[in-house]
């Protein structure tokens, strides 16, 4: 499958189905053979997708319950062969889009007349493509990935709501969990921040209107190592993989835009050695866990923006598909604000994405076992790596600089 509907380069995704067609799903191509893997598994990130959880969220009614159609033994491991998973669509209310003017008009930001203008055809009822539903087959796949990723290195991908509109919040990001992110309905792990962005939400949701925000991803305990400069830099596939997802506008990585406001010496992140581990680490993490396009450790951190839900209660200008100019009112039931529900999407494509490249440099750099003599090896880098009989002991450490002042730099990079 191709034409933008297959991800990743070794553990391969691709989605198929509409909003409103018979079902959505995924084909999973690549996965490891003898994983173990139920259900249960995959559903609890479906559960956290789902539309109908709350009142700030689409009221329509899916339960979302996955089939496992291949790929896995009857045991629970899989097989190393494609794996597809369907979730069949149950509620959906066409006649919401075909009855009214919705099937002949435009809706404002949408991806109505793109996908006109591209395909010459659209599905009006539900969006089809476009709609948030087509993340049920990415979740799905993300959850293996998940699956993958703990069994590794422990590694752990959590999301949260950081920011809708101005208000924002305050989480450590070494030791936010889950539960925390899903004890509210805003799936933000700062319970003051949290009060008053479902506030926000449920003033403007009462008005018939949208709002939008950023989710950050803290994906913790991945090795140095991953990502492939230069086109294939780690944030760059994961940029590319996060403003896939439907409403996305925005993507950062580490300090992002507000580290152009600090000068060199402010945004650089200084390494120190691990007195336990006897690693090199960073003091800060301003570079979100990633150097040169390559993993380097530390938590590596993602922020998301997404714009306000397009389809909202309010009148609108708009234009028909014969060039006519009228005004509407949306139709449907539709999120006022994505961001409670775009958490486990953007946890899942970050998953996918990290699994891909744990594939990929398995592939290319640890296809044979590197045998240079453990003192000639640069020292582990990150915060799960160790040395070999831990913190070189060191007597009398010698600085780099000379005693009268910092020691000079020759910069003859382009």
């Amino acid at each position: 499958m191709g034409m933008g509907n297959t991800f990743g380069k070794v553990f391969r995704i691709s989605t198929w189905g509409e909003s409103h067609g018979g079902g959505v799903g995924v084909t999973l191509d690549g996965c490891p053979p003898r994983i173990p893997l139920s259900k249960l598994d995959i559903q609890l990130d479906l559960d956290r997708r789902r539309p109908g959880q709350s009142r700030i969220t689409t009221p329509r009614n899916e339960l979302d319950e996955v089939e496992v159609l291949s790929g896995v033994s009857e045991e629970g491991t899989t097989l190393g062969t494609p794996i597809a998973l369907l979730v069949r669509n149950t509620d959906q209310r066409s006649s919401d889009y075909l009855n009214n003017d919705m099937r002949v008009a435009y809706r404002p930001s949408h991806a109505d007349a793109t996908y006109d203008a591209k395909y010459g055809v659209r599905a009006i009822a539900g969006g089809g493509r476009s709609s948030a539903r087509e993340t049920v087959g990415r979740v799905a796949a993300g959850a293996i990935a998940r699956k993958i990723l703990k069994m590794y290195n422990n590694i752990e991908v959590l999301a949260y709501v950081s920011k809708v509109q101005d208000i924002g919040c305050q989480v450590n990001e070494d030791t936010f969990t889950m539960e925390q992110v899903d004890s509210n309905m805003v799936r933000c792990p700062d319970a003051i921040a949290a009060a008053l962005m479902l506030d926000r939400i449920d003033e403007i949701r009462k008005s018939g209107n949208s709002i939008g925000g950023v989710v950050t991803c803290v994906a913790r305990n991945v090795p140095a190592g991953w990502g492939s400069p230069v086109f294939d830099k780690l944030e760059a596939e994961l940029a590319k993989a996060c403003m896939s997802i439907p409403a996305a506008k925005g993507f950062e990585s580490g300090d992002g835009f507000s580290g152009t406001l600090l000068t060199g010496k402010e945004h650089n992140d200084e390494f120190y050695i691990d007195p336990i581990t006897g690693a090199t680490r960073t003091k800060t993490n301003r570079s979100g866990g990633i150097q040169g396009g390559i993993s380097n450790g530390e938590n590596i951190v993602i922020h998301v923006a997404f714009k306000p839900t397009s389809t909202i209660g309010q009148s609108q200008r708009t234009v028909t598909r014969d060039g006519e100019e009228v005004d509407l009112r949306g139709k449907g039931r539709h999120d006022p604000c994505v961001l409670p529900r775009a958490v486990p999407m953007v946890e899942a494509m970050v998953a996918l994405t990290l699994v891909d490249q744990l594939m990929l440099q398995h592939a290319q750099c640890e296809l044979f076992p590197d045998e240079t003599p453990s003192e000639n090896r640069s020292n582990p880098l990150g915060k799960t790596a160790h040395r070999d009989k831990g913190a070189k002991k060191i007597r009398g450490r010698q600085p780099l600089a000379a005693a009268t002042g910092p020691m000079t730099q020759r910069v003859d990079e382009e």
